[in-house]
């Protein structure tokens, strides 16, 4: 049954009855083939919706109005829930969400790829499933996101914020009091920059004009407990810079490393500006069973800390090294796989676009006394080349963990003409990696899929693949 009025659709008694592979609920409507889209369902729900968005074959909307709640409903932890663009899947039971990660790999494997993939292992789940995240980036914005209470004050409030993006919204910053992501010290730290600013009458950057001083803010806090803060400006300013800096720095002791980006572009990416060390040293370490890793400023690591730990023992676990094997990482990062293999390896070549992750990937090696890592920098179709195995020895096993839009098809070729033995396949997006793995399945077996939960009340998961040789 749908009812209008002048200004929406309303369209009642939907039965949510599954999860996209983008995370959002699909509902179904009696007597329809349309697919209904929900943000902020589970399955198991009954709902009434607003419609947002309508095409031929399917709309998005949202619930207006809960005829029945799902037996997996739990109450959301955090007071943003629902506002807040992250974290969205926290008002389902994580048992579930587990569940719907483990079809989204099935899904893509068996339905999209058509692969022939014999059994799809549980997903291993994380713990803890809050605060576990090493890495938060935070913006400062003087056009803040009101809450419906606030609407009607809108021109005494205060506007400034510093917070996370409203989703949808490039100008508008949800100011965040209390976020379970990040573990101590990261909520004081934000709180108190804040707070300082906003006594200080520091200048909050506007969005969508460009104006103002202080831009972002990012906290890296590492297993070892050593945290990072960087601090982005719009354009110098070394009074009040040094004012917030020093600020920082005297009140936060665990802060070992403080440094700050002067960004005047019209985006929050600095990969291509210069950081500046303002305080401490210029980076902090990881530590895995002993090893240590250097983490700058611009260095990539996988946010979940703990659960890249059990992320990299399935991929050494796969790999089956003895000592004698030639293995290349390719889309290497800071070289920490590559460094983490190295003990069990004849010898590791790493490959990697960005020349700031090499350099922290040789200093990885050097660090820990690895002596059989070697890194190459550049774009991976025009580095792994028969050129560099003929170099270097034709790889016995070969790592994949490119970002989201998966391997190049050059890429592809290469690994054809090498034919390791094995290849182990890591990807953030199981679309993209059932793609890739449909272009080699006519030379190689799955023999294991391992999907990992690295974001706990999200839809991504990670997935491990490992492929041997037919022939």
């Amino acid at each position: 049954m749908r009812k209008k009025n002048k200004t929406q659709e309303i369209i009642e008694n939907v039965a949510v009855v599954d999860i996209a592979d983008d995370g959002k609920a699909v509902g179904k409507v009696s007597d329809s083939d349309l697919v209904v889209f929900i943000s902020h369902a589970v399955p198991g729900d009954v709902v009434d919706v607003r419609v947002v968005k309508k095409r031929k074959k399917y709309i998005e909307s949202i619930p207006v109005h809960f005829s029945k709640y799902s037996e997996w409903r739990v109450e959301p932890l955090c007071d943003c829930f629902s506002v807040c663009g992250g974290c969205k899947w926290q008002d389902f039971d994580y048992r579930q969400q587990l569940f719907y990660k483990h079809k989204n790999v099935s899904d893509c494997l068996l339905r999209i790829g058509k692969l022939n993939v014999s059994e799809i292992a549980p997903v291993l789940a994380a713990d803890p499933t809050w605060f576990y995240r090493n890495k938060l980036e935070f913006t400062f914005s003087s056009n803040r996101w009101l809450t419906t209470e606030e609407m009607p004050e809108t021109e005494t409030v205060n506007r400034n914020a510093l917070g996370f993006h409203i989703p949808g919204r490039f100008d508008k910053v949800l100011d965040i009091e209390r976020c379970y992501l990040q573990p101590d010290p990261s909520n004081d730290i934000r709180i108190a920059v804040r707070d300082f600013a906003l006594q200080e009458n520091m200048p909050f950057y506007d969005l969508r004009n460009h104006q103002g001083y202080l831009r972002t803010l990012i906290i890296r806090i590492a297993s070892t407990d050593e945290v990072m803060v960087i601090v982005g400006f719009h354009h110098e300013d070394s009074a009040i810079r040094e004012k917030l800096l020093n600020f920082i720095w005297k009140r936060f002791p665990k802060v070992i490393s403080l440094m700050y980006v002067i960004n005047p572009k019209l985006n929050d990416s600095f990969g291509d500006l210069d950081v500046q060390l303002y305080k401490g040293k210029p980076y902090i370490m990881e530590e895995m069973e002993g090893l240590k890793f250097k983490i700058g400023p611009k260095s990539f690591y996988q946010t979940n800390s703990k659960q890249a730990y059990q992320l990299y023992k399935i991929v050494r676990n796969f790999a089956g090294l003895t000592g004698r094997e030639i293995v290349y990482d390719l889309y290497t990062g800071t070289g920490t796989i590559a460094n983490f293999l190295a003990s069990r390896a004849k010898k590791v070549i790493g490959v990697e676009c960005v020349s700031e992750a090499i350099e922290d990937a040789q200093y990885n090696s050097a660090i820990n006394g690895i002596k059989n890592t070697f890194f190459y920098t550049g774009d991976m179709k025009d580095v792994f080349t028969m050129e560099l195995i003929q170099q270097r020895g034709r790889p016995d096993v070969v790592i994949l963990d490119p970002p989201r839009a998966g391997v190049h098809s050059k890429v592809i070729e290469a690994l054809l003409l090498a034919m390791p033995r094995r290849i182990i396949y890591v990807s953030c997006n199981p679309s993209s990696q059932a793609r890739d793995l449909a272009l080699i399945q006519e030379y190689y077996w799955i023999t294991a899929v391992q999907p990992v939960d690295m974001f706990p009340h999200t839809h991504h998961v990670e997935n491990v693949v490992k492929l041997i040789r037919k022939i």
